[in-house]
């Protein structure tokens, strides 16, 4: 079976015009703006983003996050708090679904259940 190319894109970015939008969104923030929110994006394209439309709910909350914090001159520091690790893995809660690191933590619960006698 294979999967074309945009039913691919579909899946790990979400619509093509939504993912579009949310570049559009971030490329027109002020300067360290953009580059915190190009950072937290490619954070989260290794450690926790969705597919499909939670990663378009994502994209959309990450562009309201960034474009609220420039428009109120909220400092970079203020948005992230000491840690942007803690932040960032904070942020990624709040999208569950999809998450490849979501899956393979209820997978490995289940092994070890299943290998320690349990029913899950």
């Amino acid at each position: 079976m294979t999967m074309s190319i945009s039913k691919f894109t579909a899946k790990v970015i979400g619509d093509k015009r939504q993912w579009r939008q949310y570049k559009a969104r971030i490329r027109a923030l002020p300067e360290d703006y953009r580059a915190a929110a190009e950072a937290l994006e490619r954070y989260l394209n290794y450690f926790g983003r969705g597919d499909g439309a939670g990663a378009a709910a994502m994209n959309e909350d990450l562009a309201d996050l960034f474009e609220q914090g420039a428009a109120n001159g909220t400092p970079i520091r203020d948005i992230f708090g000491a840690d942007p690790v803690e932040f960032v893995e904070a942020f990624i809660q709040n999208y569950p679904e999809g998450q490849w690191i979501s899956r393979e933590r209820q997978r490995f619960v289940s092994a070890i259940a299943h290998a320690a006698g349990e029913r899950t």
